[in-house]
């Protein structure tokens, strides 16, 4: 397979450029590997402006040295001259993230000697916060909207994200919506795929780069006409990119592994919005269900 070229290093950004502005104009310059470690630090710019490049490789699923191309492409001499522009950007950044600075007096969930363990309960309470924030009302709404009128919902999610399509068909059936999940490339789920219509909503979940079935489930329902809807922790993501309604969740962590902490909210947030359009007539279907 043909690989995308290199891109040619410019200068890098200069004066009060954010760098993750600078990044998203370029963005479509990069090769594949790039593109990981541009979507990790747009959209955890807190944890590239402090992290090693190692540390930053093993999150973006790729490698140190590829970190350090990337630096190179955007103009920078390498990952230290990076990091400086993403250090910079964040201290720029209104305390807390919010534009009046509110988050700012907040008390600290753990002393200042918290342990390991402490650390990764205060970031999934950030990721909360940051998600709730960061979340249209608008696209909010219009992916409940989606989910109410369609005649069916396909919840497309492989490894890790299967659970959560699972999750989300589990909280649908009980309000009596028809929903299936695609969770591998297996014949039933090619079968399902092979069955998308103008009527079903696909829904793509993916945390850092996709897998290749969620893009093509994307593409398929695309080509379909199909109304689709990317839940992702990735702003930069191609899931998102391929979807007519975008939702995003904030993934931080200082564990092995991405939260999903967010992620989870935001799907029983969905369930809730579809239950609160009609309360009585879900409550009388979930009883229903219950007694099957």
């Amino acid at each position: 397979m043909k690989q995308p070229a290199a891109p040619t290093a410019t200068a890098p950004p200069t004066g009060h450029q954010a760098l993750s502005a600078y990044i998203r104009a370029r963005f479509d310059e990069f090769s594949r590997s790039q593109k990981d470690v541009a979507q990790y630090i747009v959209d955890h710019l807190d944890e590239a402006a402090f992290q090693t490049a190692e540390e930053l490789a093993r999150r973006a699923n790729t490698s140190s040295s590829t970190v350090v191309r990337f630096s190179q492409a955007l103009g920078f001499e390498g990952f230290p001259e990076l990091q400086q522009a993403a250090r910079e950007e964040y201290r720029r950044r209104p305390p807390g993230g919010l534009a009046n600075g509110s988050a700012a007096a907040a008390a600290p969930l753990f002393s200042l000697d918290h342990t390991e363990s402490e650390a990764a309960l205060a970031a999934d309470h950030v990721n909360l916060e940051d998600t709730a924030h960061k979340l249209s009302r608008a696209d909010l709404e219009a992916a409940i909207d989606a989910i109410v009128s369609a005649g069916k919902v396909l919840i497309a999610g492989t490894d890790q994200m299967a659970f959560f399509a699972s999750y989300l068909r589990h909280l649908l059936m009980l309000l009596d919506l028809r929903a299936e999940i695609v969770a591998s490339p297996s014949q039933e789920a090619l079968g399902r795929l092979s069955r998308i219509d103008e009527q079903t909503l696909v829904v793509g979940l993916s945390a850092g780069r996709p897998h290749p079935l969620i893009t093509r489930t994307m593409k398929l329902a695309r080509h379909r006409k199909a109304p689709t809807l990317a839940i992702t922790d990735a702003t930069l993501s191609e899931v998102a990119r391929l979807a007519r309604i975008r939702l995003y969740y904030s993934s931080n962590t200082p564990a092995f592994v991405r939260s999903h902490t967010a992620l989870l909210s935001l799907i029983q947030a969905l369930a809730y919005g579809v239950y609160s359009r009609d309360a009585q007539q879900y409550d009388v279907r979930i009883k229903a269900f219950r007694l099957k």
